[in-house]
């Protein structure tokens, strides 16, 4: 089975989504939000980020800690967790703990999961940046071998921290669990049949999660207002600054800026659990 310490910190550079949830309503944000610090919704929160040694998990680390949260990341890459400690000021550098965690090994997790809890007494937040991509142009490039890895990254690392932090978020004032989707889980092309279908099965795990959110919360309907919420977050592809430098000349065409994306996550502490949770949420351009 691939490790975690092999891809954990792969965020993918080409997302992709899946086909309708009954329990998911389909909604839409805007991405574009500015860098600026919205409130003080996130004050003092405790918001876990896994993946966060790629583009879109130190964008996100970023701007959580800009924010005023207190933030505990994983990260297959020792290397990228070290240099992202480093590059963060003073202060903000002292409220980010990092860890290297093998998100495919459960007891691992769970005992992750369980030192954070003990550590620091909440977790208000877990943002799921852990991702990959393999595909190709024709149906008959994706193979087995492929969508092993895929469902591996995308699904089991998701199963294994949704399944560990489940019971502190739903213990959370006000808690939000995120992923990132993409817009081939509904839409995929031939060539990616396997990561389309990764992605459909990490939406469908998180609307059950949020089913279970709302079933421990608020009882069913007519029941206490919900405290956590958990979504999905669609993007077609992501961009970074080292993507524009590469290649000046190109538009990059419905992509979404890794910053925007960590100004759309910030954002979810801003919206009522009870509309956000069970939502897909495509992100303008």
């Amino acid at each position: 089975m691939l490790t975690a310490r092999a891809a954990l910190s792969m965020f993918v550079s080409a997302l992709s989504p899946a086909t309708d949830h009954a329990r998911a309503g389909t909604a839409r944000a805007s991405g574009a939000q500015n860098g600026t610090a919205m409130s003080n919704a996130l004050a003092s929160t405790v918001v876990v980020v896994t993946g966060c040694g790629g583009p879109a998990g130190q964008a996100t680390v970023r701007r959580l800690l800009a924010e005023g949260s207190v933030v505990v990341g994983a990260d297959a890459n020792a290397g990228a967790l070290t240099a992202l400690a480093q590059s963060l000021p003073g202060e903000q550098g002292a409220r980010f703990h990092g860890q290297v965690v093998d998100l495919l090994d459960e007891a691992a997790t769970r005992e992750w999961a369980a030192g954070v809890l003990t550590a620091y007494g909440r977790v208000d937040g877990v943002a799921h940046l852990v991702g990959g991509f393999r595909g190709g142009k024709s149906f008959e490039d994706n193979t087995l071998a492929d969508s092993d890895w895929l469902f591996s990254l995308l699904l089991r690392t998701l199963q294994t921290v949704s399944l560990a932090f489940h019971d502190a978020l739903v213990a959370s004032p006000s808690a939000r669990f995120v992923i990132i989707s993409a817009t081939a889980a509904q839409r995929p092309s031939p060539g990616s049949a396997s990561y389309a279908s990764a992605k459909a099965a990490a939406e469908t795990w998180t609307f059950a999660l949020a089913a279970s959110f709302a079933a421990v919360q608020s009882g069913g309907t007519g029941g206490p207002p919900l405290r956590a919420a958990a979504t999905a977050l669609v993007v077609k592809a992501l961009l970074t600054d080292a993507m524009r430098a590469e290649k000046p000349d190109a538009s990059f065409a419905g992509y979404t800026h890794v910053d925007d994306l960590a100004a759309a996550i910030v954002g979810l502490w801003e919206s009522d659990a009870s509309t956000l949770n069970g939502t897909r949420l495509e992100l303008e351009h």
